[in-house]
């Protein structure tokens, strides 16, 4: 019997038509171990200099004050409680707003030293520039801070993506990402309806609130991510942006 060699047919991309994508970042358009790693080891010695450095700084101000408040600190701790609570958060991988602001300010200067850069997967950025040539618009939501999301969309390893970006919001400017009121803000300051916007990311919690504010949603399960094979509920999932097809209506 001769054996069929004859190649299984590439199934069609999901089609979604939409006027603007908002995408996550961590296991989405990049590898969390790159995040979670080479990012967070780069941070976590500077903390308590940058702190200290910056205690001029309203935002550096305001996120100690957070973490006091927020591990129920004396208000008179040191930057080493301070920062001890961060270490801790970060071993946790909480994503805490005051530790992503102070994180943020650290990965910005290191972009700007060209002592770090940013990580993408290779099937996003050809998408995101063929999006955008095609005039949909593209916006970011992440838990990292705005100040951490556009250098890393700047230093890309293929160049200064922030011209294909029209918005970045983050957990200060929206909201937390797991509740539907972030969503409705997004859709509100981009001006457009929630049922034409879709938003891609790769973790459940963020998927249902994106739903309950009537967007549409598409989940990546990335083999080796920390959400693979998790339970989306009803949304479409894929693995790759090369198998997800947006045009504007």
């Amino acid at each position: 019997m001769t054996e069929d060699h004859t190649p299984a047919p590439t199934p069609d991309p999901l089609a979604v038509s939409a006027r603007t994508v908002v995408v996550d970042i961590e296991g989405t358009t990049s590898a969390a171990g790159f995040i979670l790693g080479d990012l967070y080891d780069y941070a976590r010695p500077r903390l308590a200099s940058w702190i200290d450095d910056h205690a001029d700084d309203p935002a550096i101000a305001e996120a100690r004050q957070q973490v006091v408040h927020d591990a129920s600190l004396a208000t008179d701790a040191s930057t080493e409680e301070v920062v001890a609570v961060l270490h801790e958060w970060m071993e946790r991988d909480v994503k805490a707003t005051p530790l992503k602001t102070i994180q943020g300010q650290i990965w910005a200067e290191g972009f700007a030293k060209s002592e770090i850069s940013s990580h993408f997967f290779d099937d996003v950025i050809p998408k995101l520039r063929d999006w955008h040539a095609h005039g949909v618009g593209l916006a970011v939501f992440s838990s990292g801070s705005i100040a951490s999301q556009v250098p890393w969309f700047r230093h890309s390893p293929d160049g200064d993506l922030t011209g294909l970006i029209t918005d970045f919001f983050d957990t200060v400017s929206a909201g937390p990402k797991k509740e539907p009121a972030s969503y409705d803000a997004i859709a509100s300051s981009l001006g457009v309806p929630a049922g034409e916007l879709v938003f891609f990311t790769d973790n459940p919690g963020e998927v249902a609130a994106a739903l309950e504010a009537g967007w549409q949603v598409v989940a990546f399960s990335r083999a080796g991510e920390p959400f693979f094979e998790a339970d989306f509920g009803e949304a479409a999932v894929v693995s790759s942006f090369a198998e997800v097809e947006v045009v504007a209506p």
